[in-house]
């Protein structure tokens, strides 16, 4: 099964691909958000090329769990992707996943941090299912 992923920021939203025969997945691409507005119309257009049956998106929790101050905007973002692709989407805790990323990378690949972030989300999926 053909997985994507996303890691919302207020500026940047990481894009990962996974697959669940292979137990992979990679960093994709970055989604600048500017102005507040999501370029809806580049992420339906990655949902359409890679078609994939689950839509992951990252739910950021403070570390005693409870929601942090941007999930308004990430459910907002989370309802609006469900609407426009009709995909199934889930919620994956990504908890410590930019600081993972940023460990996992160069310092001549910071600007990659969100992709790695989403693809980490993608791991976490893919070792609890």
């Amino acid at each position: 099964m053909q997985i994507l992923a996303f890691d919302f920021g207020t500026k940047k939203i990481g894009v990962a691909v996974g697959q669940t025969k292979t137990r992979t997945s990679s960093p994709l691409e970055i989604i600048r958000v500017k102005n507040n507005s999501i370029n809806w119309e580049n992420i339906c257009s990655i949902v359409d090329e890679w078609n994939p049956e689950l839509i992951l998106v990252g739910k950021p929790l403070n570390m005693d769990g409870t929601e942090s101050a941007i999930m308004e905007k990430v459910n907002s973002f989370f309802n609006k992707l469900k609407k426009k692709t009709n995909i199934p989407c889930e919620y994956v805790d990504e908890r410590l996943t930019s600081f993972e990323a940023r460990q996992n990378l160069s310092e001549l690949k910071t600007d990659l941090v969100d992709a790695q972030a989403a693809k980490i989300l993608i791991d976490h999926w893919l070792s609890e299912n």
